[in-house]
């Protein structure tokens, strides 16, 4: 490792993503140079009370941790429109995607905020001010070497519960097995939450399917559905 000394390394801050190279089409790059500033939020390092960027100011407020390409994120918004989301997104052509799948549909019920998921948290997140959270497959990071890249550790979780209101939830979809065993074993652990259900392999209405999803059905992968409320 040249040119890095080992304190240099130690200080780096704690992230929720690693960093990628991603192609990013026309189509997205346009999106985002003609309507970032309209459906997205600046990252700020304070607090924000983001209910007043909604029409609907009385809404649920969901916040959801990488949403990829974002088409499930734009179904569920559509479906739900007595429901707020932010959704933190750090890759452009996902950003990109889901800016122009909000513009096309009119989504007025969806923002972005294209920054690390823990440093939003840590910083323009109120304690006690979400109704839900929702991490649909995230990055398993298979082999035990990376498993201190994976996004759900306990540092994450016990965060993530700070910011729930009592009564809340985090829902967390998962199609690698190893990685779900993980979860709830981290989950267990964390005093602020507890399971809403035993049966972690049933299918949920309010999350529809994904491409990835659907291959991995098809392959014979088993969706875990892992749902947490706030106590």
């Amino acid at each position: 490792m040249t040119g890095q000394n080992k304190d240099d390394i130690k200080k780096r801050p704690i992230r929720s993503y690693i960093l990628r190279q991603g192609r990013i089409s026309p189509s997205q790059t346009r999106a985002i140079q003609e309507n970032f500033h309209k459906y997205a939020i600046p990252f700020e390092n304070r607090p924000k009370d983001f209910r007043n960027i909604f029409e609907n100011k009385k809404g649920d407020l969901i916040l959801e941790i990488g949403f990829g390409m974002g088409t499930s994120t734009a179904e569920i918004a559509k479906s739900n429109l007595d429901k707020n989301y932010i959704a933190i997104e750090v890759y452009s052509p996902g950003v990109g995607n889901l800016i122009k799948l909000i513009h096309e549909s009119n989504i007025s019920n969806l923002k972005i905020i294209q920054h690390d998921a823990v440093e939003v948290l840590n910083s323009m997140v109120k304690n006690h001010s979400l109704n839900g959270m929702h991490i649909f497959f995230p990055d398993p990071w298979p082999k035990k070497r990376h498993h201190k890249r994976r996004l759900i550790q306990s540092t994450l979780l016990e965060l993530i519960a700070k910011k729930i209101k009592k009564s809340g939830y985090l829902h967390i979809a998962t199609d690698w097995e190893e990685y779900a065993l993980w979860i709830i074993d981290l989950l267990c652990k964390e005093e602020l939450l507890q399971k809403s259900s035993d049966d972690f392999l049933k299918k949920t209405e309010c999350r529809p399917f994904t491409k990835y999803e659907n291959r991995g059905i098809k392959l014979g992968y088993k969706v875990w559905n892992i749902i947490y409320s706030r106590i």
